[in-house]
């Protein structure tokens, strides 16, 4: 019986400690998101194509000397307003994405989202 009981201490005392480091693990489930910049210059976005991860923030930044926006083409799900020289537009995102600037439609560009 000694020996039964000496043996069930050890087994909590081993349980306790494991479920105590386990806790102090630094190991995290929040994933870690990633920033790009998309450049708007010489009538053109720069990258045109850029591949991201779901839920990474795509910032487009207009540095060209005439005004831009960034709409998605297909079903217009996302739009800037209208973005003047300097001045930025964020999306965070969640699918894969064809746009363009409404205001020169030759502008396009592709999002693709893993």
């Amino acid at each position: 019986m000694k020996n039964y009981k000496a043996l069930m201490r050890n087994h909590l005392y081993l349980l306790i400690s494991l479920l105590f480091f386990a806790s102090c693990s630094n190991r995290t489930d929040t994933p870690v998101h990633k920033v790009y910049t998309v450049e708007i210059k010489q009538m053109q976005f720069q990258p045109a194509e850029l591949t991201v991860q779901k839920g990474d923030t795509i910032i487009w930044i207009n540095r060209d000397i005439v005004q831009h926006d960034v709409t998605e083409e297909k079903s217009k799900a996302w739009t800037s307003s209208p973005l003047l020289t300097g001045q930025s537009w964020t999306l965070v995102a969640t699918e894969n994405a064809d746009y363009y600037c409404s205001i020169h439609q030759v502008m396009k560009g592709k999002l693709l989202v893993q």
